[in-house]
């Protein structure tokens, strides 16, 4: 049986809206110029203004949850090097097999190897991304337990964020830069708003 994955985004957002759900600061929400404004250009102006954990949050907010898992998927690969530890390729691994299909058996092992390569790493962050997208919290002869709404992408942003900071911190900024030049693609692609 296939897991639903029903986008976060199914409709355009405005900055304000996606500002209201994912926890930004108040420096980011000092740069909004109206209510109605579309989130793109007030991504660019977060990361003109060196903001990148704000912009990360609001991308993630806006994209659908399986192009968000995604995007969170390849910067935990990247920072994971070309021999990660047992535990965190196991978790990217598991985390690849529900992107490729996002079946409830693979939404579940991905919850049980990101538990292994912990949450406070980029790949276990990636990990519960996936397992959050949908079906239940609670183990499967309990009763339904939905996952809140914007869970997944509260840890898709803690992904991408560990996922900068992560072994180089000095070299923070300029993984932030290629990661969120990254997940601008998928929403390119996605259509998330107009080129």
């Amino acid at each position: 049986m296939t897991a639903s994955v029903t986008p976060q985004a199914d409709r355009q957002h405005s900055a304000a809206a996606l500002c209201a759900v994912a926890d930004v600061g108040d420096e980011a929400r000092a740069l909004l110029t109206a209510a109605d404004s579309p989130p793109r250009p007030f991504l660019d102006m977060l990361l003109a203004n060196g903001l990148f954990p704000d912009a990360v949050r609001i991308l993630a907010h806006a994209l659908p949850r399986r192009e968000a898992v995604w995007w969170a998927w390849v910067c935990a690969r990247k920072v994971a090097g070309a021999e990660p530890a047992p535990p965190i390729k196991a978790a990217l691994d598991a985390t690849e097999r529900w992107i490729v299909q996002p079946t409830e058996v693979h939404r579940r092992q991905a919850l049980e190897f990101g538990e292994a390569a912990e949450f406070g790493t980029a790949a276990g962050c990636a990990a519960l991304a996936a397992f959050m997208s949908s079906g239940s919290l609670a183990p499967p002869e309990l009763p339904v337990v939905p996952p809140g709404e914007y869970m997944t992408a509260k840890a898709v942003s803690g992904s991408v964020t560990l996922a900068a900071v992560a072994g180089e911190p000095d070299k923070a900024e300029e993984k932030f830069q290629e990661f969120m030049k990254l997940g601008l693609e998928v929403a390119e692609r996605t259509k998330l708003w107009a080129a």
